[in-house]
């Protein structure tokens, strides 16, 4: 019987969240709720195992990990594409590699950046903790209307449109900047394109929406985060290596500019990280895309993949073995 792991089921949603019955008739299913960490703990973990399902981007399978994986002939990930799995890797190794898509993962992702921007505007988190601390409005500081404001897009794809719908709604001005974006995509969902420099110098608000690539990281670096105005908010909901993180620590700590956080340059965040003790900020643990109804679609067609491969007739294969 083929056994199955399943990585870094961090809230423990996997197994409830599809149908897994098609699946243990033929094989058997192991979930793994905490993160692995490096090569060599996930080597250990993962002997013997055909088959693994990774969630998004938790967990790095490097040429050097499927290298040391030689019973592996399904990999199958969350997403349409994975950064941190290597294809060419599993190629080589005759191990068939399968994606996922799901139509939900841009609403998640632009809600929660509409929310880490109303939270630190509104001082939201600060606000909560008063409260259940027995206290009122003593040490809330008076928060800030969106609307009126300007939010600056660095990039404008699935993600960046629909929050540029979200802001405008809310009386907005929304300029933009890629390096592909041109005028006139921008201007087809209402919004400016402006030059980078110009869009960090402008923004009240500032939130990153590109793919990871060489070229993007630390896309946003110290002269991007330097021309900000003071007390100027910054917003990632994308990929942690967007963002310089020691420049951004710097300016959080000097209070020039406030900052909300989803992602990081390593996830989990280890506790001793410093931007869990930066002041000005809103952080939450890479929640974008994790909701309820993308979650479910996410493992039910990771479930598919599974069937259709233990039947012999892989779906959804973005490699040639």
């Amino acid at each position: 019987m083929a056994r199955i792991a399943v990585l870094d089921d961090w809230q423990g949603i996997a197994e409830a969240a599809a149908d897994w019955s098609a699946v243990r008739a033929r094989a058997e299913l192991v979930f793994f709720r905490d993160h692995l960490g490096g090569a060599e703990q996930v080597v250990a973990a993962l002997q013997g195992f055909d088959a693994v399902v990774a969630m998004r981007e938790r967990t790095r399978l490097s040429a050097e990990v499927i290298a040391r994986l030689p019973d592996l002939k399904l990999l199958s990930f969350t997403g349409a594409r994975n950064a941190a799995v290597d294809v060419a890797a599993c190629t080589a190794q005759g191990v068939v590699v399968c994606n996922t898509t799901t139509r939900r993962t841009s609403h998640g992702t632009a809600e929660l950046t509409l929310g880490l921007m109303l939270a630190s505007l509104r001082h939201i988190a600060v606000g909560d903790v008063e409260m259940r601390a027995g206290r009122f409005q003593g040490q809330v500081p008076p928060g800030g209307e969106v609307a009126g404001r300007t939010l600056g897009l660095v990039g404008l794809g699935h993600i960046g449109s629909r929050v540029a719908r979200y802001a405008q709604a809310m009386e907005m001005e929304v300029i933009a900047w890629s390096q592909n974006l041109t005028a006139e995509r921008a201007a087809s969902v209402g919004v400016t394109r402006v030059e980078k420099g110009e869009l960090f110098a402008r923004a009240d608000v500032a939130s990153v929406h590109l793919v990871l690539s060489e070229r993007t990281r630390h896309v946003v670096g110290a002269l991007e985060i330097g021309a900000m105005k003071p007390g100027a908010l910054l917003i990632n909901t994308s990929r942690g290596p967007h963002v310089d993180t020691d420049a951004l620590l710097a300016a959080l700590e000097q209070g020039r500019v406030r900052a909300a956080i989803d992602v990081y340059d390593q996830e989990p965040l280890p506790a001793e990280h410093p931007l869990r003790r930066a002041p000005g900020t809103v952080l939450t643990p890479h929640l974008g895309y994790v909701t309820a109804d993308n979650m479910a679609e996410l493992y039910r067609s990771s479930a598919e993949n599974l069937v259709a491969w233990l039947a012999g007739r892989p779906v959804r294969v973005v490699n040639s073995v």
